[in-house]
């Protein structure tokens, strides 16, 4: 029973993200697509952590925030894990307080302003992640986390010239080109997105989440079986033909999307990746 909510829930969010970057395909103007990948996600972390990783390190540190909340390690640590398992707002509060209490540390200043874009506030969120990094010392995922919020706000061009910045650092990054191949779709420059995305794809172990992304940007120019064989690759056949029919369905009422969009959100959980989420 857990199992096929959580595939539910895996499905919906997919859906999701196909609504929101398939209605500025196909024109629509939104203030709302969060459909960006990236890297606003959690900062670098152990890979493959399951959601019951996550909730011990919260029985973890939580009563060690609790019984010192000044210790920024155990802060960073507890604010992380409140984010990846959805408390977000929980981990903006931590974090707000971390912030105001090590106002000039960058690490600090750098969870801060993932968890502010979270939580829907993304000039701030850009403005303190400005602050997490410097331009003689540039940290190419604060790049990668500043270009996603200016996706978030809708400033594709600006975005780009972030990722492309950050890619001067860390050349073929996949997670930075993943941000910067759906910024190319929510551009609605199609191809140009399939091309960058393919590059984040070679990259072995390919993260599920590039090649979500590479299935979805093939779906949007109607390559649908394409789309479908590449989405198999980590969901089960069920599942990557359900996205796909969705899919279809959306680009066949190009004019009826609107409606569908305003309750579209994508977590932007790739900092890792949908973006991520």
């Amino acid at each position: 029973m857990r199992l096929t909510r959580l595939r539910s829930a895996r499905l919906l969010a997919s859906a999701a993200a196909i609504a929101a970057i398939a209605a500025l395909a196909a024109g629509c103007q939104t203030t709302q697509s969060t459909a960006t990948t990236g890297s606003l996600g959690l900062a670098p972390a152990p890979e493959n952590r399951s959601d019951a990783d996550w909730r011990r390190d919260l029985a973890v540190y939580g009563p060690q925030y609790r019984a010192d909340p000044g210790n920024l390690e155990v802060a960073l640590r507890y604010a992380q894990a409140l984010r990846a398992t959805g408390e977000r707002a929980q981990a903006l509060a931590v974090l707000q307080r971390a912030s105001i209490a090590a106002p000039h540390n960058k690490t600090v200043l750098g969870e801060y302003g993932r968890a502010l874009a979270d939580n829907g506030d993304y000039q701030q969120a850009f403005d303190v992640l400005g602050r997490a990094h410097s331009p003689d010392q540039p940290d190419w995922r604060i790049l990668s986390a500043q270009g996603a919020v200016l996706d978030q706000m809708g400033h594709h061009n600006d975005a780009q010239r972030f990722y492309l910045t950050a890619l001067k650092i860390v050349p073929d990054e996949p997670s930075v080109l993943s941000n910067l191949g759906l910024s190319y779709a929510l551009s609605r420059d199609l191809p140009k997105a399939e091309e960058v995305l393919r590059r984040a794809a070679a990259h072995q172990p390919v993260d599920p989440r590039v090649r979500a992304n590479l299935a979805l940007v093939v779906g949007l120019q109607g390559r649908f079986a394409e789309a479908e064989s590449i989405a198999r690759a980590d969901l089960p056949p069920e599942e990557a033909a359900a996205n796909v029919a969705y899919l279809r369905q959306m680009l066949a009422q190009k004019d009826n999307l609107r409606k569908p969009l305003a309750n579209a959100r994508v977590r932007p959980d790739m900092g890792r990746m949908a973006s991520g989420e």
